[in-house]
């Protein structure tokens, strides 16, 4: 049976009986991990690479190009919660056409789409809310193609137009924003989406729109007001000014005393109110000509006598002696100029964020100071800060010295992690190695014993033909009849004897042992 197998075959079978327990075993494990890896890698390299089909879908255009997919026979992958479908990537141009022409994704805000669904029968207020439905749809479909919005839903509020009222109701606007994963809107975005919608509206001004994410907050105020939702509220702003002010004087005082010798704290107080200022100024050129002018004149004198005294009882005057009047006069002069009146109208609108008051303490370590002055450190530290004392700013500079023992302890606690972490890698590293190494070895046993037993088969069948050889040369010396037949087959046999006495020279040079192993079999079997 076993000399029915092919060659090949009979050496490995024979290779693998010659080999020990131990190296039977690392042969058989050897196999089987290397059928478990090339398992493992078919199974990667005949997975196909996936791409989007279509993402943004709603439940129901999702289920329905799912069910398409499935009927088809198509693999397929679901993520972000459904909304996105992906397919194997040599076969998305193909699947999308083929979806476009079954109407998928039907999309139930499609834009202008609706009105081509209105009949000659519909009322005009049907027409109104079609015509504003689908304004909406397209409102979404736009917001939601602006990079950073997952989804966007608008709702807008129209009023019906009224001939007989001359005071028509202003339209407005909300839009609700799903950002993508966790990375708010700026306020560029925000402003891009309220005039967006302000534009495509006739008559909405962009203070009517109201623009608030998922998570509920307001991210532009329905008076024109826009609250980033990467700027936080006040609070966040206030703390991110601090903050920022902390990390730049820490900067400046890192690079004198150096590192941890110092530290700063400091407290804003932030004015977000929006205020707006009107300002009127009047003004003429006097070398001007005056629009118009006008004067008036009025110039009256009596020099006559006239009788003098006090009126008494019943309006009946009373003669005061002196019969001479008085000399009268009396002039009036009136001058009235018109002139060109220059007006001039100023407004300031200010944003909310000002600095109301900025107060900071700096303590610095006297250890590290050395001989610097802290009154030096206070106008460095005033004039970097921007410190106004007009405005009611503070600074407050202090040399103390620092207490480094918690310090001193977390540097020795994370050189023994760090030295600990090390010498975790190192063993790792050594475990691998010695197990690579026993593997090594175990593979170099095991290729040894197999040379060894091929080479001894190899001499075994060797001396066997070359007996066989040997014994054909024989019968076949004794079968020439002629001394020329004879002599000739003598030269043959010298030359081939020779040649065999160089191989069995070599083949004991090569192989001493195998060849004195064999010598000695023969010689007991002849025994």
């Amino acid at each position: 049976m076993k000399n029915r197998l092919p060659a090949p075959v009979r050496r490995l079978t024979d290779s693998f009986a010659s080999f020990t327990t131990g190296q039977k075993a690392v042969t058989i494990f050897a196999v089987i991990a290397l059928a478990i890896g090339g398992y493992f890698f078919a199974t990667w390299a005949s997975k196909p690479s996936y791409a989007m089909l279509f993402n943004n879908l709603s439940g129901e255009d999702a289920s329905a190009i799912v069910e398409n997919l499935t009927a088809e026979g198509v693999a397929y992958e679901l993520a972000d919660g459904g909304a996105t479908i992906m397919v194997p990537k040599d076969q998305v141009y193909d699947l999308r056409i083929q979806m476009s022409g079954a109407g998928l994704p039907a999309n139930s805000d499609s834009g202008y789409a609706l009105l081509d669904k209105q009949g000659i029968t519909t009322s005009e207020f049907m027409q109104h809310v079609g015509y504003q439905r689908a304004l909406e749809g397209e409102l979404n479909k736009t917001i939601g193609s602006i990079d950073g919005v997952q989804a966007a839903t608008v709702h807008l509020a129209i009023p019906q137009k009224d001939v007989f009222s001359d005071d028509a109701e202003k339209p407005t606007a909300s839009v609700l924003i799903a950002a993508q994963g966790n990375t708010p809107l700026s306020n560029q975005q925000v402003q891009s989406v309220v005039h967006l919608v302000a534009s495509s509206v006739d008559g909405l001004d962009p203070t009517a729109v109201t623009v608030a994410d998922s998570s509920g907050k307001v991210l532009s105020a329905g008076d024109g007001s826009t609250v980033g939702a990467g700027s936080g509220d006040g609070d966040q702003k206030t703390a991110a000014f601090q903050t920022q002010m902390n990390n730049k004087i820490q900067a400046m005082l890192d690079k004198v005393l150096g590192p941890g010798n110092s530290t700063v704290t400091t407290t804003a107080d932030l004015d977000f109110d929006n205020t707006e200022t009107k300002t009127t100024k009047y003004s003429y050129d006097p070398t001007v000509p005056a629009l118009s002018e006008s004067n008036s004149r009025e110039t009256y004198a009596n020099g006559g006598n006239t009788a003098a005294g006090v009126l008494g009882p019943d309006n009946i005057q009373v003669p005061n002696g002196n019969a001479n009047g008085a000399n009268g006069s009396y002039e009036s002069t009136t001058s009235t100029k018109n002139n060109a009146v220059n007006k001039t109208e100023e407004v300031r609108k200010a944003a909310g964020g000002a600095l109301k008051k900025l107060n900071m303490g700096v303590i610095i370590n006297s250890a590290a100071a050395g001989g610097m002055d802290p009154a030096e450190v206070e106008k460095l530290v005033a004039s970097a800060a921007g410190i106004d004392t007009t405005r009611g700013d503070t600074l407050a500079v202090s040399a103390v010295p620092f207490d480094t023992t918690a310090a001193e302890a977390a540097a020795a606690s994370l050189n023994q992690a760090t030295t600990a972490d090390k010498q975790a890698t190192y063993l790792s590293l050594a475990k691998t190695g010695a197990v690579v190494l026993i593997l090594l070895i175990l593979v170099f046993v095991a290729w040894r014993a197999g040379r060894k037993a091929r080479r001894q088969r190899l001499t075994e069948e060797e001396l066997a033909r070359l007996a066989a050889e040997e014994e054909a040369e024989r019968a076949r010396r004794a079968s020439m009849s002629t001394q020329v037949e004879i002599e000739r087959a003598n030269d043959q046999h010298a030359e081939d004897r020779a040649m065999r006495q160089k191989e069995i020279e070599r083949m004991v040079d090569d192989q001493p042992d195998e060849v004195a192993q064999m010598l000695r079999g023969w010689m007991s079997e002849r025994r």
